[in-house]
């Protein structure tokens, strides 16, 4: 039995339950279910993308893989393409690895505990707890953004959340709180509670502690730091990088390029990229185009760490597409676009170039 912090009160966790309950979110699709599948694709998808994004996404891969073995069947490329514009593709491709390892680990069933969850690929502490609390009610307190957020505020825990020695406090509080909790706390209106408190109350910007259940004893609001904590993270300048893509056109087709599966888009398809002009330039020259590539718009595309400045080059092949120089190259028909998963912004710059033929975002 876990020693219960006797500064912790008793009543929290009920009280974000019974908040949850009476004014939390319930129309999401993935809620009221215990289907570990559901619950654990919905977890995934909604790492650090928004609810109304991941909605639709969510949507599509429950139509093309309805259960957890179709989705290990499933090659990678048609689960990039599904995942193509939802952003981080290392999750699908954990998600692609996680399926496969539970299939032929576990014979497509999930593990009930967080304990186990957690050595599957691509599933750490808090998406391991969440799906144990969800589909089979363990007691697994969780730590996402969200929850973050809310606990730093209550507990008035000061330091970067992200950094390991206030992850550690943040943890340590979770715990307690669940520990403090009545035997009978309904861990998922818990769980769902504290994800939408953090999600619709108690936001980055302008908290409305009045709607919060845990504002008579936020120690945030009571100090009057709410504008404070969680102490924000040291802003640094992100750095532009510039980059040639090549739309190199032959007969109705385009040259498109696999990436690598480590790195910026792995696995997906996208255009020749080039870090320096003279590099294109000499491709260019081997591809007997009709005449000198067409500069067009310049696009740019935000990640974590950096901004990258895209500059696409438009080249008309007149006669026989040339064999692609590199076996991850293909022609693909304009037509056939959609059916290979790209990067936003590779799919909206092609999706502007041929009108017409909408591309997966």
């Amino acid at each position: 039995m876990p020693r219960r912090d006797p500064a912790i009160p008793d009543d929290a966790a009920s009280r974000i339950a019974a908040w949850q309950r009476r004014a939390g979110r319930h129309g999401l699709p993935w809620q009221h279910t215990r289907d570990p599948y559901r619950v654990w694709l919905s977890e995934i998808m909604l790492q650090q993308t928004q609810a109304t994004t991941v909605v639709p996404y969510y949507e599509r891969f429950l139509t093309l893989f309805p259960t957890v073995v179709d989705l290990a069947d499933a090659p990678q490329d048609a689960v990039l393409r599904a995942w193509a514009g939802l952003g981080y593709y290392a999750r699908a491709r954990n998600l692609h690895r996680c399926a496969q390892a539970l299939r032929d680990e576990h014979g497509g069933r999930f593990p009930a505990t967080a304990a186990d969850l957690a050595q599957l690929p691509g599933i750490g502490p808090s998406t391991a707890a969440a799906v144990a609390a969800f589909a089979y009610g363990e007691r697994a307190p969780i730590l996402d953004g969200n929850v973050r957020r809310v606990l730093a505020r209550y507990f008035a825990i000061e330091g970067d959340p992200a950094t390991a020695r206030t992850a550690r406090r943040l943890w340590s509080h979770a715990r307690a709180l669940v520990d403090a909790a009545p035997a009978d706390l309904d861990m998922a209106a818990y769980t769902q509670g504290q994800m939408d408190l953090g999600a619709t109350v108690c936001t980055r910007t302008r908290p409305d502690c009045a709607r919060c259940p845990l504002s008579p004893d936020c120690r945030a609001r009571i100090e009057g730091r709410q504008g404070e904590l969680p102490t924000p993270r040291a802003r640094r300048a992100q750095p532009l990088r510039h980059c040639w893509m090549l739309i190199a056109e032959c007969e109705g087709r385009v040259l498109l390029e696999r990436r690598p599966d480590t790195g910026i888009w792995g696995g997906l398809w996208a255009l020749p990229q080039f870090e320096d002009e003279a590099a294109l330039e000499a491709v260019c020259a081997g591809l007997a185009a009709a005449g000198p590539p067409l500069s067009l718009a310049s696009i740019e595309h935000v990640f974590t760490h950096f901004r990258l400045r895209i500059q696409p080059l438009w080249l008309r092949i007149p006669d026989d597409a040339p064999t692609p120089a590199e076996a991850n190259q293909a022609w693909v028909g304009i037509g056939n676009l959609a059916d290979h998963g790209m990067p936003a912004p590779v799919a909206r710059l092609l999706d502007g170039l041929y009108d017409g033929t909408p591309l997966p975002r």
